[in-house]
């Protein structure tokens, strides 16, 4: 008997050392979806992409170029395994790269194309983030319009955005590497708590434009199609419209774009209240944040079968 639930795909900085090992090793299914993953990729990463989930190393495992389609097949891995026992996908939703997970989920974009979309906007934006010294910092007890005030005190020349929105309170900035040290400093003048984090660069910032350019060029080539259905876009917080144009203009604006998983989130627990609500492998990123956004909105994570 099928049961509708909500379908939540993790984005980057989720992975880990050993991520969807069980699930291969408990589902057939998931098998299928690691073997099929290091076919397509072939000798695009240095060793069988299902190993590097498996073994690592940690260092390799943690690049953007290796950890987006790493994360894709794991949580794809996972999700088929799920859906054996009878779920079906009555809305979905993906962190940043997750999107790709949740628009392969709801039938939007397919397995091989999907995987290989990923692994190129990963080697894009790594090559992006070489090019200009950058990254990210972290602003905790923040609201967007503090958020737009810290850059505007500290940008200066330098490109500093506010990047992702992810839970009430919980922000982060991309741009320029002089640009994100002194938005730690502005914060600390405007009693909120502020870190760097420790990413490749300025993602979700208009210093990845070389990598949306790269990205746009490949989804033009890609067939999409209306997925069946709602999937929430991270640039709108709203659900893809069925036009397939659409969706691959929305995928490319959100290199450069905020994420606002927080509307995202939001939206579904208000629409879907009522349904089960599942995040895909691995870890509990998702559901840790959907505690801040819906309190009443529980989330199951399956980082590992049972």
């Amino acid at each position: 008997m099928s049961e509708r639930i909500v379908v939540l795909c993790p984005g980057q900085g989720a992975q880990a050392v050993g991520m969807g090992r069980r699930w291969a090793e408990a589902s057939p299914e998931a098998a299928r979806v690691f073997a099929l993953g290091d076919a397509v990729l072939g000798e695009a990463v240095d060793r069988p992409l299902s190993r590097l989930c498996w073994e690592g190393p940690e260092e390799v495992l943690n690049r953007t170029d290796v950890s987006q389609p790493a994360l894709f097949v794991a949580g794809v891995a996972s999700a088929r395994a799920l859906f054996g026992s009878g779920w079906i996908p009555a809305a979905a939703a993906g962190l940043s790269l997750g999107e790709y997970t949740a628009l392969h989920l709801a039938g939007s974009i397919s397995f091989e194309d999907g995987l290989r979309l990923v692994a190129l906007r990963g080697r894009a934006m790594q090559e992006a983030a070489r090019a200009t010294p950058s990254g990210m910092v972290a602003l905790i007890g923040a609201e967007e319009h503090q958020a737009r005030e810290v850059c505007e005190r500290a940008a200066g020349a330098e490109v500093l955005v506010a990047a992702n929105f992810n839970a009430p309170g919980q922000v982060v900035l991309s741009g320029s590497s002089g640009a994100c040290d002194r938005a730690v400093e502005a914060a600390g003048g405007m009693g909120l708590r502020a870190s760097r984090l420790a990413v490749a660069g300025a993602f979700h910032s208009p210093l990845m434009a070389p990598a949306k350019e790269r990205l746009a060029a490949a989804l033009r080539e890609t067939e999409v199609k209306a997925p069946a259905c709602p999937v929430l876009s991270n640039v709108t917080g709203r659900p893809h419209d069925a036009d397939p144009r659409s969706i691959r203009d929305r995928l490319g604006e959100q290199l450069t774009s905020p994420v606002r998983w927080s509307d995202c989130a939001a939206w579904l627990a208000e629409r879907f209240a009522g349904l089960p609500f599942h995040e895909t492998a691995p870890g509990k990123v998702l559901s840790g944040l959907m505690r801040r956004i819906s309190r009443d909105t529980k989330v199951v994570s399956h980082d590992e079968p049972g």
